[in-house]
């Protein structure tokens, strides 16, 4: 049995994501050495992009003889040597016949509605000598049906093997059992099966080893990385399933071999660039999504978790794993648009603001770098004090306007027992309560501004109503603006990671707000802010 079960590494390859294949001419080659001393039965030493240049240090490359000038002189051992190609980004006049080339074998992956052009180009990759692999890409989205026609088209090619990748890691054993018997039944036995997990729901491992254990008499191989290193959430780590093809099937890996790799190379990067399961794959796995939808709602920094899977949910069944970033926005601002008759709580609001000076409180560090000039602006002005999605500690205030969902459960028990335990809270209409309502509610969509990049900017939306009720004169006091450093709040837990551009679009993006008020409202700016229009 055991000769049927073979072992594939791709950490040069699919472990590249992590860091931009950026391993180092030295660390390539270690890790390499390494491999084909533990006696792996295959192994991908990267991509072939002919979008990329040729460096020496990575293994991502833009030609097969790319691959000779990082290889030269190095032993394969008996392993077989292979590169990837994603169709559509490496032509066939980037690549030597293979007897002209290190590499022994291409696989070539693919999504469903490119099977056919995909299938015609392994045929020219085979003519050139290769060993091919056809590897569909998101095996989750086939039917039954379309899994047997794949078959059939893959048996008209004959590549040395086929592959299925569970892209978004979506798959448990039963599921996977079900594919792959199908495909076992209808594919060529000649056909050597694979499959290659991820792990998203921390089972990339567990579904590797049942596939290994296909009661089959073909050729079946299984991917894996080192420690797992791998984009996303990671892949099945190929020093597990050493360990289990030498217990189960009596393989002979040598699993040292790979653990020197792991502490010599693997581990340094792990340090620096953090791979594996998370909350942030979780979601995209459990709700069959592509994982940008989850990356767009959580940046928002605007949801709860609650509200992002309920959102992620309503995902229209053919948009979730071919990601649309105009219909990402669409499904976020359809959620938070909760339309609110808000007339009375702008007439209430109208009354208690009237004639008073107002103090709205951010929460950048200037409010504590410079907490006396706050101080003394509360005591020269006596005005209403409203803070923006927190309770401060060092200000007792009469409102909070809160406009974060996120910031709402936490708001609640930050107001128990505190000096601020009696101030009303005005909320947009996106933002609902576990029990109870909240003292005003305005509505959201009136607010937002649908043009801007940021459409949900807490500063000016509060802005908005205080001109809706009638204010004529704001003071300002926390409002930083924001940086390129992390620091732009007090509390790191608020913080954003932003660049430069991002950083001076958003600082810009306030600055034309508050020059387009021409009047309406005077804004007075008590600390420091890169929001402070030139004089």
């Amino acid at each position: 049995m055991s000769n049927k079960i073979e072992l594939l590494d791709c950490t040069l390859r699919d472990g590249g994501y992590v860091n931009d294949w950026n391993f180092g001419h030295d660390k390539i080659l270690e890790v390499f050495a390494r491999l084909v001393s533990s006696g792996v039965e295959y192994i991908e030493i990267g991509f072939l992009d002919e979008r990329r240049l040729f460096d020496i240090n990575r293994t991502i490359m833009p030609d097969t003889q790319s691959a000779n000038k990082i290889f030269a002189n190095a032993d394969k051992g008996a392993a077989t040597v292979l590169a990837m190609i994603d169709y559509g980004t490496c032509s066939l006049d980037h690549l030597q016949p293979c007897s002209e080339t290190f590499i022994d074998g291409i696989r070539v992956i693919f999504k469903e509605h490119k099977l056919r052009d995909a299938l015609n180009f392994c045929r020219q990759v085979k003519a050139l000598g290769y060993k091919v692999f056809a590897q569909m890409v998101s095996v989750t989205t086939y039917t039954d049906e379309a899994l047997v026609n794949y078959a059939r088209a893959v048996n008209k090619v004959a590549p040395f093997a086929t592959s299925m990748v569970d892209t978004y890691g979506l798959l448990d054993d039963a599921q996977l059992m079900h594919i792959t018997k199908i495909l076992d039944r209808h594919v060529d036995q000649s056909i050597r099966l694979g499959f290659h997990a991820h792990n998203n729901f921390q089972l990339g491992y567990a579904n590797a080893r049942a596939f290994l254990e296909l009661d089959t008499p073909r050729g079946i191989l299984a991917d894996g990385t080192l420690y797992g290193m791998g984009k996303s959430a990671g892949n099945a780590p190929l020093e597990l399933l050493m360990m289990f093809a030498n217990d189960r099937f009596d393989k002979h890996y040598d699993i040292a071999q790979a653990l020197e790799a792991i502490d010599n190379v693997i581990l340094d990067i792990y340090r620096r660039q953090y791979w594996g399961y998370n909350l942030f794959f979780y979601l995209s796995a459990s709700a069959r999504c592509h994982p940008n939808y989850v990356s767009y709602l959580m940046g928002r920094r605007t949801l709860s978790v609650k509200q992002i899977v309920s959102i992620l949910n309503a995902i229209e069944p053919d948009k979730k794993l071919l990601y649309d970033p105009k219909y990402a926005e669409k499904i976020y601002l359809d959620y938070q648009a909760i339309d609110c008759d808000d007339e009375s709580a702008l007439a209430r609001l109208h009354s208690a603001f009237d004639g008073r000076e107002v103090l709205l409180i951010g929460p950048g560090n200037n409010i504590k770098r410079q907490r006396a000039r706050v101080h003394a602006t509360i005591d020269r002005l006596k005005p209403l004090v409203i803070a923006v999605n927190y309770a401060p500690k060092d200000f007792a205030v009469d409102y909070i306007f809160l406009t974060n969902a996120k910031r709402c459960t936490q708001l609640q028990y930050d107001l128990r027992d505190d000096q601020n335990s009696s101030a009303e809270i005005i909320a947009t209409s996106n933002v609902t309560k576990a029990a109870g309502s909240f003292d005003y509610v305005l509505n959201y969509g009136s607010l937002i501004d649908r043009d801007a990049e940021i459409i949900d900017n807490s500063l000016v939306m509060l802005l908005k109503a205080m001109i809706k009720i009638g204010v004529k004169k704001i003071w300002l006091a926390g409002f930083d603006g924001y940086s390129k450093r992390a620091d732009n709040y007090f509390d790191v837990s608020r913080e954003y990671s932003f660049a430069k551009a991002k950083a001076e679009y958003l600082n810009g993006y306030v600055r034309d707000f508050l020059a387009s008020l021409d009047g309406s409202i005077e804004i007075n700016f008590v600390t420091e802010s890169r929001y402070r229009l030139p004089h």
